[in-house]
């Protein structure tokens, strides 16, 4: 699966997710875009967002675009924190849909 990394979590975290396509924004040279745009740029290439970002179910209608977003739920954003939630990540990885949302963790 092709999945985006947000800006919002460390670059490393593209390591812990073997046997998927991943990578982050600023390889993607996208660093500073808006959710919205981020969202529609993303949904051309990927099919998961992968983000920190705990409001973006709030600001974006996702149903409408087709990709997926998973939200990484933790005190704060050090790979340190993430990478036990990361089988948790896989496990959604298997069933998420287009314009689903899943928060893992806290």
């Amino acid at each position: 699966m092709r999945i985006l990394l947000d800006e919002s979590l460390p670059r490393k975290l593209t390591l812990e997710l073997p046997g998927h396509d991943a990578r982050t924004v600023q390889r993607c040279c996208w660093t500073g875009f808006k959710n919205g745009a981020l969202l529609r740029e993303a949904s051309q290439e990927f099919q998961v967002l992968l983000t920190g970002d705990q409001n973006l179910e709030f600001q974006q209608n996702l149903t409408t675009l087709p990709i997926a977003v998973i939200v990484m739920v933790a005190v704060n954003n050090r790979i340190e924190t993430l990478r036990p939630l990361i089988p948790d990540v896989l496990e959604a990885l298997k069933t998420i849909q287009p314009g689903q949302l899943v928060r893992i963790g806290a």
